[in-house]
Order: structure tokens, then C-alpha cells, then sequence
């Protein structure tokens, strides 16, 4: 490796020198590694400052605290505490891939883990993300309009969860869960099937509200896929499949606001925050 020495020229000026010296300083400071501050903590004193962190919302402190304890409790239930608590802390800091990252290696090392239930519930709450912020509430934005490849992990871990601990104290929440996920992935059906028929592929929007129809059942997206069925062939001047989509719709929803006002009607959103 080629090296160059900083050092001052014969007969330059003491400034000169002076300016070399002190860069070599900077540069000798700069090596020195930073102490470790938790170097002389026991497992127990670090695992408090962590939560402490987490507690106060500093997330990023408390997740290095979390990373240090695993290794210094290594193979004992404090450093599968450690682990989860991580998971949670990156979740709460922003961080949902790390999140989903951690929860993973946690399952796949600790199988028989007594908290098996809670890491399978986190890792659905990681990938649930219905928190929009401020702008998906400026823009009446739900849970339907977004990627459903995360609902759909989501909607996984919840499954597992409710399979596997039935009585778990996060089954019943999980299960409520499973039920928004469901009404969402069939509702983003139905938003796709709403803007083919805005733009006029009125078959196109047959098709996808037909899917939502023959995938999901009980969901209240069914109603708007069935009313966009009727106007799509309506539009289309096909009277008997129209008259055929009206009956059903008349039957299955006999007061459907659709019918009266349009795709208008739904002004209160079908589905709740937690």
C-alpha cells in the first residue's frame, strides 16, 4: 500500500509546520476507536438502559443496547427477550424490514419458544402497516388502495398464529385482523374494477369485480362489485346480463344506497383503525 508522509519542507514557514502537525493530531485522533460505555454493565443493567430508551421513544439508542445484550446473554431467555424487544423497537423506529428480519431469526432459532405467539403476532403487525400518516388521511387513502403484498404476509401470520394458539391473548385480536385484511384485499378489487369502468374498458371491469365476487365472500366490497357489474353492462347495452346483474343486486342488497345514489353512496368507509 503506498503511503505519503505529511511533513513540512525544509525552510517553510513555522505556520507550515505548525498546520502539519496539527493535521497529523486530527488524523491520530481520528483512529482512536470510541469506548465502549457498556463494556463493565451486567446483562441486566444494559437490558434496563434499553427500556428505558424504548420507553422514552429512542428507539435508535435502544436497539444497539438491545444488539449487545444478545450477545452478552447469549443462550439464555433474557437474550430472546433481548430479540423480540429489538424487533419491537425497529418496528417503532421505522424500520419494518429490520423488524421482519429480526422476527424471523428469532423463529427460526427459538421454534419452541414460549413467545412464539407474540413474535408471530408482531411480525403480522409489522406487515398490517395501516398507519398512513397524515397524508393518507388528507387523501381518504385506506388499506385497500396500497400494495397487498404485505396484507397478505400479514394475513399470514395471523393465520398461524390463530391456527397454532387458539387461546393466545393475541388470537382474538389476530382474528379481527384476518377480517380487515380480507375486506381490504377485496375491496383493492373493486378499486380496480371502479377504474377500468372510469375510463370506459367496461369488460375489463366485469372481470376484476367478478373476481372479487368468486374469491371473497361476506365482505361488504361484494355490494360496489356487484353494482359495477350491473353499470358495466349497462353501459355496454347488454339488457338481459344487466337485468340479470340488477336482480341479484336487488336481491342480495335490497337497500343499496348504489342503486339511489350512484357510486356516490359511500361516504363512510367500511373499514376501522385500530
Amino acid at each position: 500500500m503506498f503511503f505519503t508522509k505529511l511533513s513540512a519542507a525544509p525552510g517553510a514557514s513555522p505556520f507550515i509546520a505548525a498546520l502539519c502537525a496539527l493535521s497529523l493530531a486530527i488524523a491520530g485522533c481520528s483512529s482512536t476507536p470510541t469506548a465502549d460505555t457498556t463494556a463493565n454493565w451486567s446483562p441486566n443493567k444494559i437490558y434496563a438502559e434499553a427500556k428505558d430508551e424504548a420507553n422514552s421513544g429512542a428507539y435508535e439508542k435502544a436497539i444497539p443496547l438491545y444488539e449487545k445484550l444478545e450477545g452478552r446473554a447469549a443462550g439464555t431467555p433474557l437474550a430472546q427477550q433481548a430479540q423480540l424487544e429489538k424487533a419491537y423497537a425497529q418496528y417503532k423506529g421505522g424500520e419494518p424490514a429490520q423488524a421482519v428480519a429480526t422476527l424471523d431469526r428469532f423463529m427460526k432459532l427459538h421454534p419452541a419458544s414460549p413467545a412464539m405467539d407474540y413474535a408471530l403476532y408482531l411480525k403480522g403487525l409489522v406487515n398490517f402497516n395501516d398507519n398512513l400518516g397524515i397524508f393518507g388521511f388528507i387523501s381518504g387513502q385506506d388499506l385497500s388502495e396500497r400494495d397487498q403484498k404485505a396484507a397478505k404476509e400479514s394475513f399470514e401470520s395471523f393465520r398461524e398464529l390463530a391456527a397454532r394458539f387458539p387461546d393466545s391473548r393475541y388470537a382474538p385480536d389476530s382474528r379481527l385482523r384476518m377480517n380487515y385484511i380480507v375486506n381490504s384485499l377485496a375491496q383493492s378489487e373493486v378499486h380496480v374494477a371502479t377504474y377500468y369502468y372510469s375510463r370506459g374498458a367496461y369488460i375489463a371491469a366485469i372481470n376484476r369485480a367478478q373476481s372479487a365476487i368468486s374469491d371473497y365472500r361476506d365482505v361488504p366490497a361484494l355490494e360496489e362489485a356487484i353494482y359495477i357489474i350491473y353499470k358495466s353492462y349497462d353501459a355496454l347495452g347488454m339488457v338481459e346480463l344487466r337485468d340479470d346483474a340488477r336482480r341479484i343486486m336487488d336481491k342480495t342488497f335490497p337497500q343499496s344506497r348504489y342503486i339511489s345514489k350512484g357510486f356516490k353512496s359511500a361516504d363512510t368507509p367500511w373499514y376501522q383503525f385500530w
